[in-house]
């Protein structure tokens, strides 16, 4: 089995699937990575149980798209949650990764549900990239705005405090004024807590990149425009007194605070106190910025120590190494994550060693015979 150290020790990011269904004219996903590729959820499932017996209290699921987990092997994306969930431990949670709209639409119902589960975070990142059908056509996003807006609509209807973030590209080639200024009422309605905002850049290979670009200075001017509207949105605003279960994973930048997240997923700074590390608890939010608030303990709440052992040193390795943080725990399958390589993926990284040896081994007698000269 292949080693690995968690970048956090209590944090443990899984991969769910590679590859993708979609063919974005901007994007070299599918050229990268090929076709999707889903792991086996038994696979899946295993890691997460080992992770569980290692000390970490939250898992990561992400790929290029986890709403399109499953359509290559008969499964879907709720099937792998609903089996995730019911081995997470009390106090742990899930987070979702990255979802295009258009394979999360055929399961809101049961998206909803999952959403609702209390160790699953009630969040949700889907990418819009425009607010103009336009252009989502000629990116080839395969949905139109409407549909987008039933999505989220659908989520925030059903799954009540439901933290939603998406993505906008500014100055895709075939972007009117007229489609930004769609893209800027969609932004308004919605008024995203987390906003990623990125400037066309034209991947070599792709469709796109073959388009007429728009003035640079166009594309810098509705970048502004669509950042500084953003400035203003300030979802926790007026949040102050309220109650949150938080489960803390990571210290602030500045040193200062532990970093704790709520149900939603949204930032919560807590006191540095280090017995909070990798526990769950209740706070009271004292005072709000921009992204993040800052809780107090409440006096009577309980500190939940929800991972199943202690974590793993930092720089300690999981699995192999690691065998012995868990050698007390029940027998548990490992994951190869070889195994986890689609034939593909196998081909084109030996192909690309190969060559990356021939070249290195030419320029050396290349510098052998200028020496020799």
């Amino acid at each position: 089995d292949l080693p690995k150290i968690r970048r956090n020790p209590l944090v443990e990011i899984i991969a769910i699937n590679t590859g993708c269904l979609n063919q974005c004219t901007y994007c070299k996903t599918k050229h990268a990575r090929g076709e999707l590729g889903s792991y086996p959820p038994e696979e899946i499932v295993a890691r997460a149980v080992q992770s569980f017996q290692e000390g970490v209290c939250e898992i990561w699921l992400t790929s290029e798209d986890t709403g399109a987990y499953g359509r290559d092997i008969g499964s879907s994306l709720p099937e792998l949650l609903w089996q995730l969930v019911e081995v997470i431990p009390e106090g742990c949670r899930l987070r979702l990764g990255m979802t295009n709209p258009p394979y999360i639409m055929d399961h809101l119902d049961e998206m909803a549900k999952i959403l609702n589960h209390d160790r699953v975070y009630s969040f949700l990142h889907v990418p819009v990239q425009a607010g103009s059908d336009a252009v989502l056509f000629d990116m080839k996003r395969e949905y139109t705005i409407s549909q987008f807006e039933e999505l989220v609509n659908h989520l925030k209807s059903h799954v009540p405090g439901i933290t939603i973030i998406t993505d906008i590209i500014c100055g895709f080639p075939t972007e009117t004024d007229e489609d930004f200024q769609e893209t800027m009422e969609l932004v308004k309605r919605h008024n995203f807590p987390s906003l990623f905002i990125n400037q066309f850049f034209p991947r070599p290979g792709t469709p796109a990149a073959k388009m007429k670009r728009i003035p640079t200075q166009i594309v810098k001017s509705r970048t502004r425009e669509l950042s500084e509207y953003f400035q203003t949105v300030k979802p926790y605003e007026g949040r102050e007194g309220k109650i949150y279960s938080v489960l803390v994973t990571e210290t602030s930048h500045d040193g200062n605070y532990y970093v704790a997240h709520n149900e939603f997923y949204e930032q919560v700074l807590v006191p540095k106190l280090p017995e909070l590390m990798g526990k769950m608890f209740k706070v009271r939010v004292v005072s709000t910025s921009k992204f993040s608030m800052i809780g107090e303990l409440i006096d009577d709440s309980q500190v939940i120590r929800p991972s199943l052992a202690d974590a793993l040193q930092l720089g300690q390795v999981s699995g192999g190494a690691g065998k012995e943080a868990t050698e007390n725990s029940a027998p548990l399958r490992q994951t190869n994550t070889s195994t986890l390589m689609q034939p593909s993926q196998l081909h084109k990284y030996f192909k690309t060693t190969f060559i990356l040896v021939l070249s290195v081994a030419v320029f050396i007698r290349i510098l052998q015979i200028v020496h020799i000269l």
